[in-house]
């Protein structure tokens, strides 16, 4: 049996841009149902481009989890502001995403410990409201954490072009 590596949890930095718009890709092919290399090159340049911005301006953070040199888990958040609220009078809002582990390190509480890192993120930065969508696989890991649904929210679906 071989021994199991040491991981190690970390904020995203610029270098690791490229691990960055990797992991984004497998997680889109994943939950979309596509090949494991099917391309998304816009889909790929705009994710290059808002992780390269979005580190530089502290909208957006990463957890990256490395095991020997390897991804083994991973998790996003998008920081924004709209205007205050009753329930968010700070009006700083914060939306997880990218959450992901790989096949051969889940079940072993890693999408909880980044997940937990996240939002300790978002408390550090003064985030009232945390929100995120979650997959059937992904549902548990938040309702466990405190994670509720939520009631009210709309989404007006992109149309088709209009020409």
């Amino acid at each position: 049996m071989e021994p199991t590596p040491k991981l190690c949890m970390r904020l995203a930095e610029p270098a690791d841009l490229d691990e960055l718009v990797r992991a984004r890709l497998m997680v889109l092919r994943a939950a979309n149902g596509l090949a494991p290399q099917a391309p998304l090159p816009q889909v790929e340049a705009e994710t290059r481009r808002y992780f390269e911005e979005g580190l530089v301006t502290g909208s957006f953070a990463a957890v990256l989890v490395l095991a020997g040199g390897g991804l083994a888990a991973t998790g996003a958040v998008s920081f924004y502001e709209v205007m205050p609220t009753c329930h968010t009078p700070t009006g700083k809002k914060a939306y997880i995403m990218n959450m992901y582990t790989a096949p051969a390190w889940r079940r072993r509480g890693l999408a909880t410990r980044v997940l937990d890192r996240l939002v300790r993120e978002c408390r550090a930065r003064g985030v009232d409201t945390i929100t995120l969508e979650a997959t059937a696989m992904g549902r548990p890991v938040y309702e466990r954490y405190g994670f509720v649904p939520m009631e009210c929210e709309m989404e007006l679906p992109a149309g088709p072009d209009e020409n």
